[in-house]
């Protein structure tokens, strides 16, 4: 081969290299830009667990970005990070790519917030210093307002994923509560609640008590047949564990106090403990719930599985095992909880 010939394929590749660059260049310059100048805001809202690939088809699914596969690439190889914030956004057509990521790992309008179900008062407004960032007087601020102003709502406060800005005050958080709490129970479940022989407030007790008692969906039927069974049978008390456990935590616990076990293994000598919680020395139900229920605890204690059963224990690995006789009952005790 002459020089003078390979000098003119070393020139070809030369020009399909710089036309081949230009090329990726237009198209990385294109689909990195913003899709339309319209100034028009739009809610963009990441939920927990989502994904990159996720979060870029939704992008461009609201018409926010150009190309979902653009964006990937961008966030694996050209953002400070490669993670997402969960959140709420505001973001708008008119933002070129490195504008929405970096909006979208900077800090939400609104943060996501799941209370699960089964906690009080005094661990769920813990769950809300942590997840909204508060820190120092702002958060023994938030600690005293939430317990001031959800008194007497133990029970009361939907257990739910919730959005809320970071700055959010503590009667807005239980205002919102609160208002899921009538649309998901007293209105969502209105004729179940006027059909059933019992009033709201016993039907939230009950179903906390089942929130705490109980660990499937599957279980919390019969468990709410047997605790009801109990109440109504003369001569028996309820002696759930759960309503214990909240006697002890109330007398050892100040209720400013963050930092408490709520839910203590119990002993012998807590059996004892003065308190109308204590449901193994008073009969019927406590004063007040003790935990907030979720809608399968409620419904369960609205629906009743009647059964033969008295007794249930949950075995070392958490299965549930009922009991017809007190000696079956202790059978199972001796069987699946000692070693």
């Amino acid at each position: 081969m002459s020089i003078k010939k390979g000098g003119k394929i070393a020139l070809f590749f030369i020009t399909v290299a710089f036309l081949s660059g230009l090329f990726l260049f237009g198209w990385w310059r294109k689909n990195t830009s913003p899709v339309s100048p319209t100034q028009e805001e739009t809610v963009f809202i990441i939920t927990k667990g989502s994904s990159t690939y996720q979060i870029g088809e939704k992008l461009y699914e609201k018409g926010l970005i150009r190309n979902p596969f653009v964006f990937r690439v961008y966030v694996r190889f050209l953002a400070s990070q490669n993670n997402m914030n969960f959140g709420e956004f505001i973001l708008s057509p008119s933002m070129n790519i490195s504008e929405i990521v970096n909006t979208l790992q900077g800090k939400p309008v609104e943060i996501w917030v799941t209370i699960p179900e089964g906690l009080r008062l005094t661990q769920m407004v813990e769950v809300f210093v942590n997840n909204l960032k508060k820190s120092g007087d702002d958060a023994e601020n938030f600690r005293r307002e939430f317990l001031e102003k959800s008194r007497g709502r133990e029970g009361f406060l939907f257990p739910d994923t919730y959005l809320f800005p970071p700055d959010a005050g503590a009667s807005l958080v239980v205002d919102k509560m609160s208002l899921t709490f009538e649309l998901k129970v007293i209105r969502g479940l209105e004729d179940e609640i006027n059909e059933s022989p019992y009033g709201l407030d016993e039907i939230i007790t009950m179903a906390s008590i089942i929130e705490r008692e109980a660990k499937t969906n599957e279980e919390r039927p019969l468990v709410a047949g047997i605790l009801w069974k109990r109440i109504e049978t003369p001569g028996w008390l309820m002696q759930a564990d759960a309503t214990l456990q909240y006697a002890v935590a109330n007398a050892k616990c100040p209720q400013y106090k963050h930092d408490c076990n709520w839910w203590p293994i119990l002993t012998k000598e807590d059996m004892g403990i003065d308190s109308y919680y204590n449901s193994y020395k008073h009969d019927g139900l406590p004063p007040t719930p003790i935990a907030s229920p979720g809608l399968s605890s409620i419904k369960a204690a609205l629906n009743p599985q009647p059964s033969d059963y008295w007794f249930y224990i949950h075995d070392l690995e958490g299965k549930i095992r009922f009991a017809k006789t007190l000696d079956e009952h202790n059978t199972n005790i001796g069987k699946y909880l000692r070693r």
